[in-house]
């Protein structure tokens, strides 16, 4: 602690008072920064990077906490501690952001033009960009801020460039037209990690196509999508359905398009469904755009990215989709080919940011091979280079990996990196390079210019583990840090983030990006339901930590917690929290008033009572537990057991047991006392630093101790010689005995100033509690104790307690005055006599069982057995008082 401050807490646990004085101080003095000291061993994480215009929600808070409690510990087990820090340019949503604010200014983004709107961009993250960083020191996140790194910055943007070329120059980068998805509402091409699928209701439209050649013979299709069929190259069915075998090879009719189209087998099609028939367009449809290529068809387009229709017909040219199919069902009824419409519900394609529909496009963008790239990631989990905690989300991992399809990395959107892609006017070549080259390298032409498309933003995050750290550039944190130790995120971006960090990595620098994946669940609402703005149980951390403290709010996200499995956010643990804190914080201040202004309070004591070796010991096993617990990320467990051993062994038995050495200034044992009551909360506060690191701070730091801060002190570690298992045994059956007397008195309403007699029975055990008389007689409401080798003498009417290594006998009269006792209990009689009396009048009365409604008239019943039962259980307990 610091030489000026005082050995004493003031005021009541108020977590406003400190939290913010002591985060300034722990960033002022440094501790957030690695020691670099080459001779420790070196613990690094990263952060997942939130948007940089983003707000801290409950997920984040998690993600934090869990992030914040491995550093802390790892930094006071004395590793060389970094915890990078970070934020995303998040492309799509800051566009769609800065498009909103400007179109709210009259200013449409394509007559800005490009430069003016990176401007802007630029200017709207330096405004919004530090918001959720000053969130996450609220919430008390120890990371080296001066290491924060953005995705756009100089260095992160050198590393995507690299890559980019690097990927391209092997042919792992190709520029093609493939079928994507495309978001209408961002107006860009998405990857498929970015689909997420809602049921919708819709319908089925039922449309016979007439077979060539074939008298009255047709084939009928089912789709969603009647206004697709402008665009169908063939009619597609099973080629084991026996229903169609003689067909395989004819054409069709399409209706509307009068137009003939073949009729095709593959595998793809499903004999159960509808007809056994299908209609193909590759132009919009996933499985149809691989049945085109497969069989060599035509790829039409019925309508653009826009959803308005194209010229295939001049009666529907720029018509709007929706408004084209309410026509084209009507012309098909018109001309027969209608057969029916069924109701019907599907799954439909949504981009997840913006809930819009995704439409199967064909394109032309970048794509990234992946086949070849997988494998690596594959065999690095296989093999335990990569552990999942827990193991079972290996299954995501691989299921992903497994059915990889080419990565879209092309977006059709201003705010990224611009891809390094540079065409030549002139010969039509592409240049690839980091900087622009100015002429184009096959003809040397200087009438080139550069690909308007950006990446994906998740190709800047995928090579986030290293690029953080100065890669490609062989940097001392670099050299020092990677491969880093723990990512920990969440489930739901396993597909989106981790896979692709994974094979990023082995790809670029031929080692995994991190040792252990710890995945953590979802924050849900109490009624187990996510939060969301339409429902409106989104919780805002930043309010709980107004009003609760940062403290609780990581207790409240932590406690009870397993890896992998999503929780649900209960108010009372926030009370719960704040109970432990005060908890806490009392029992600190009662330490203090006790302790001697003296720092010979930090010698170690000759001999220990065995209630000092009973709290040493258990403190131990703690420490020893706590470790495994935290080493295998099974934080939740950590932090109730630290909390069970606070607020039960150290708060409510050891201090309790204490009291009568701590008030009694002659007994020699009172140093002892205060020197293990210092250095259990010490200990104890260090166990408990990683998950509330402030008020363990402000409570350390009035303690006695040699430390600077709480943060940067040693953790604590189990040491044989505070294993004191007899003495464990014997405290704990002492606590089983007072428990006891506790619970008969509690039972029999005695109040705690009535003293009474204790005769033990205790063989072997005696000594023990002769040694332990002071805080038996004081917790088990004792004024004499005896101990006797057998029950001759023990009154007939006294009280027995058995536990596991003694009984214990108190004569009845020394808790009750039986003459007062018999006085009471018949007055008590006497009022449940005169309410009997009221009752039986009642169900006597027979206008009362003809008038009343059943349910009184049973309820009355009921109240009679009661009142019977009461007088018989009150005249019991008199005649045993006789």
């Amino acid at each position: 602690m610091c030489k000026d401050c005082k050995h004493e807490l003031e005021g009541s646990y108020s977590p406003k008072d400190f939290e913010d004085k002591i985060y300034k101080n722990w960033e002022d003095k440094q501790y957030f920064k690695p020691s670099m000291d080459k001779t420790k061993e070196s613990y690094c994480v990263m952060m997942p990077p939130p948007n940089v215009t983003g707000k801290l929600h409950m997920g984040h808070a998690l993600d934090g906490t869990l992030q914040d409690i491995l550093i802390r510990y790892k930094r006071m087990q004395g590793y060389n501690t970094l915890w990078l820090p970070g934020t995303d340019h998040a492309a799509i949503s800051t566009e769609v952001k800065i498009v909103e604010k400007l179109a709210k200014e009259g200013i449409d983004k394509h007559d800005l033009g490009r430069e003016k709107f990176l401007e802007e961009a630029w200017k709207w993250t330096e405004e919004y960009g530090g918001t959720i960083v000053n969130q996450q020191k609220k919430l008390g996140c120890s990371a080296d801020w001066s290491r924060s790194r953005f995705t756009m910055d100089e260095g992160l943007s050198e590393a995507v460039l690299t890559v980019f070329k690097k990927l391209y120059d092997k042919g792992y980068i190709y520029k093609g037209k493939r079928m994507i998805n495309w978001c209408p509402c961002c107006n860009t091409s998405i990857s498929d990690a970015e689909v997420e699928y809602e049921e919708e209701p819709t319908h089925l439209w039922h449309v016979r196509y007439k077979i060539v050649g074939e008298e009255n013979r047709y084939v009928t299709v089912a789709t969603t999508r009647p206004e697709t069929m402008l665009g169908d190259t063939a009619v597609a069915v099973h080629p084991d359905d026996d229903r169609y075998k003689d067909i395989v090879g004819k054409k069709c009719i399409l209706p509307i398009m009068n137009k003939e189209i073949p009729i095709i087998a593959d595998e793809f099609v499903e004999m159960e469904f509808g007809t056994g028939c299908v209609k193909i367009t590759p132009a919009h449809d996933p499985n149809d755009y691989q049945a085109g290529l497969k069989h060599n068809l035509e790829i039409i387009e019925v309508f653009d990215e826009n959803f308005k229709m194209g010229n295939l017909l001049e009666r529907y040219k720029g018509m709007d989709l929706y408004d084209a199919r309410v026509k084209i069902v009507e012309e098909l009824k018109e001309n027969g080919s209608l057969v029916k419409i069924e109701d019907y519900t599907h799954n439909v394609a949504k981009h997840d940011r913006c809930k819009a529909t995704i439409e199967p496009k064909v394109s032309d963008q970048w794509f990234v091979k992946m086949e070849e790239m997988a494998k690596p990631a594959i065999e690095a989990v296989k093999s335990g280079k990569t552990k999942f905690v827990p193991k079972k989300f290996e299954a995501t991992y691989f299921n992903w990996l497994n059915n990889i399809q080419d990565w879209c990395i092309s977006r059709q959107l201003w705010w990224g990196h611009q891809i390094p892609a540079y065409y030549c006017k002139d010969c039509g070549e592409i240049t690839v390079e980091i900087k622009n080259p100015c002429k184009c390298g096959k003809c040397g032409s200087t009438n080139i210019y550069q690909d308007p498309d950006t990446l994906d933003t998740w190709f800047s995050s995928a090579l986030w583990p290293f690029s953080t750290l100065g890669w490609p550039n062989e940097t001392e944190d670099y050299k020092t840090f990677f491969p880093t130790n723990t990512l920990v995120t969440g489930y739901d971006i396993i597909f989106f983030w981790v896979v692709r960090m994974m094979f990023s990595s082995l790809e670029q620098t031929e080692e995994v990006p991190f040792k252990d994946i710890l995945i953590h669940g979802i924050v849900r609402d109490n009624l187990g339901r996510k939060m969301s703005k339409s429902l409106g149980n989104g919780i805002d951390p930043l309010e709980i930590i107004d009003q609760y403290g940062a403290d609780s709010l990581r207790f409240s996200l932590i406690s009870g917690i397993s890896a992998g499995n999503d929780m649900r956010f209960m108010p009372e643990k926030l009370e719960s929290a704040g109970n432990f804190a005060n908890k806490i914080w009392n029992a600190a201040k009662f330490v203090l008033m006790n302790l001697d202004e003296t720092e010979s309070i930090l010698e170690e004591p000759k001999e220990l009572l065995s209630e000092d070796k009973w709290i040493l010991s258990k403190l131990n096993t703690l420490i020893a537990e706590v470790k495994v617990n935290m080493d295998n990320y099974d934080l939740g467990v950590a932090l109730d057991k630290i909390y069970s051993f606070i607020w039960n062994e150290f708060c409510d038995w050891y201090i309790e047991i204490v009291k009568t050495r701590l008030y009694n200034k002659e007994d020699n044992s009172r140093k002892t006392a205060q020197y293990v009551l210092n250095k259990v909360l010490c200990d104890s506060l260090k166990l408990l630093h990683p998950f509330m690191p402030f008020v363990t701070e402000e409570i350390y730091g009035k303690l006695y101790n040699e430390d600077e801060s709480i943060m940067i002190s040693e953790y604590p570690i189990y040491n044989i010689k505070y294993e004191f298992k007899e003495e464990e045994k014997n405290i704990e059956q002492i606590k089983e005995v007072i428990t006891g007397i506790r619970n008969a008195r509690t039972k029999m309403n005695v109040h705690p100033s009535k003293k009474s007699k204790l005769i033990f029975i205790a063989p072997g055990f005696e000594q023990f509690i002769l040694e332990s008389n002071g805080f038996i007689k004081k917790l088990g409401f004792a004024e004499d104790i005896e101990i006797k080798e057998e029950r001759i003498g023990i009154p007939k009417n006294a009280i027995n307690i058995v536990t596991s290594g003694a009984e214990v006998f108190i004569p009845f009269e020394d808790l009750v005055n039986i003459e007062e006792e018999i006085a009471r209990l018949e007055k008590e009689k006497e009022k449940i006599l005169v309410e009997k009396l009221k009752t039986d009048k009642m169900l006597s009365n027979p206008g009362f069982i003809a008038k009343a409604p059943q349910t009184k008239v049973q309820e009355e019943q009921q109240k009679l057995i009661k009142f019977n039962e009461m007088i018989e259980s009150i005249e019991e307990r008199i005649k045993g008082l006789l």
